[in-house]
């Protein structure tokens, strides 16, 4: 027999599923703000403790001056750089479309130049001709892909700069009630109080560790391939730096995406000195940095192994985009923290 009690908390329940679900769906629009939100408070949040303890009872103040930390180091620098690429994308995109750089011309110079070349495609059944008709479709690809971006763009300023204020609006407060939040998830989460508390701890973790661990290889890499690419005169380092940085998310073989069809480039150029310098640059410095930092920073705080950590991110840049570079590992971690977890529920049981 069904008690009342036991048919009021099912529907209460039910109630409280409908209800999440239902602001879920309400919010879904501005996931990327909120979550943004929560990485940064969780990266600066030190540094935020550190000034609460300078100025003690003031939460309004030391939550405002974390925000303006945030602004001077993070926000700013991205749109001097954002603004940067913007005008090197529509230079290149003005070059492509004049007829500046064909790659095809390039193809077709070299093959007059070495026409083993040509034999040699000859022999491997290509013809010449579908050689230079593909790369004169990559080029138009390429143009119509930064005629695309820029357009998108800009269309999408607005949104971009509601996200924005969104996202410092809701860094102040999870910087000012941080704790209370945790506090009060902890109390109305029915997993057991050590089990959430050793799972937020994980997030935190896996969050700063990818955070700072992206960020940082990001950074050296595009660095030292945007510095490369002026030193050798390549056209529009800033833009090229800054996708090696983004490609840097994807462990071993993101920059060499850049810097590899640039050495080719070189060659079909005649600019053989140059291509084996930029070669010897990706293949030794950039990959190095990835080799000898992604452990350091990334495998090590977050304790999961390598290859994990790549299936992870990988899998969280396909179905989450750019965000995904932090959520995906943040999945790995909590199937690994969670089958912890189990083992240890399941080995009690069998004891008993």
């Amino acid at each position: 027999m069904i008690s009342n009690e036991q048919i009021q908390r099912t529907c209460f329940v039910a109630l409280l599923i409908f209800i999440t679900a239902a602001f879920i769906w309400l919010i879904r629009g501005f996931l990327q703000p909120i979550f943004w939100a929560v990485a940064l408070s969780i990266v600066f949040y030190p540094a935020h403790r550190r000034i609460t303890q300078r100025l003690r009872d003031r939460p309004n103040t030391t939550a405002g001056i974390s925000v303006v930390l945030v602004l001077l180091v993070v926000v700013i620098p991205i749109i001097g750089i954002v603004l940067a690429v913007t005008g090197e994308a529509a230079a290149l995109l003005a070059q492509i479309r004049g007829g500046e750089f064909n790659l095809a011309g390039l193809f077709s110079n070299l093959a007059d130049r070495l026409p083993q070349v040509e034999l040699a495609l000859q022999r491997a059944g290509v013809e010449p001709e579908n050689v230079t008709e593909r790369a004169s479709s990559v080029m138009a690809t390429v143009s119509g892909f930064l005629a695309n971006w820029a357009l998108q763009f800009g269309q999408d300023t607005l949104r971009t700069m509601v996200f924005f204020f969104l996202m410092l609006y809701l860094l102040f407060f999870f910087l000012k009630d941080g704790e209370t939040i945790l506090n009060r998830l902890v109390h109305a989460l029915p997993l057991g109080d050590n089990r959430e508390r050793k799972l937020i701890a994980r997030f935190e973790e896996v969050s700063r560790a990818t955070i700072k661990g992206s960020l940082v290889i990001g950074i050296v890499q595009g660095a030292i391939g945007g510095v490369s690419f002026a030193l050798l005169g390549i056209g529009a380092p800033v833009l090229w730096g800054v996708l090696m940085a983004l490609l840097s998310m994807v462990p071993a073989v993101g920059p060499m995406l850049i810097w590899f069809p640039a050495v080719i480039i070189l060659l079909l150029s005649e600019r053989v000195v140059a291509a084996i310098i930029l070669m010897l640059i990706g293949a030794v410095i950039i990959s190095l940095v990835d080799n000898l930092l992604r452990p350091i920073l990334v495998g090590r705080d977050t304790r999961m192994p390598d290859y994990l950590i790549m299936l992870s991110t990988l899998g969280g840049l396909t179905a989450f985009g750019l965000a995904g570079v932090i959520i995906g590992p943040i999945i790995a971690a909590f199937f690994l923290t969670v089958w912890e977890m189990a083992m240890v529920e399941f080995a009690d049981i069998d004891k008993a």
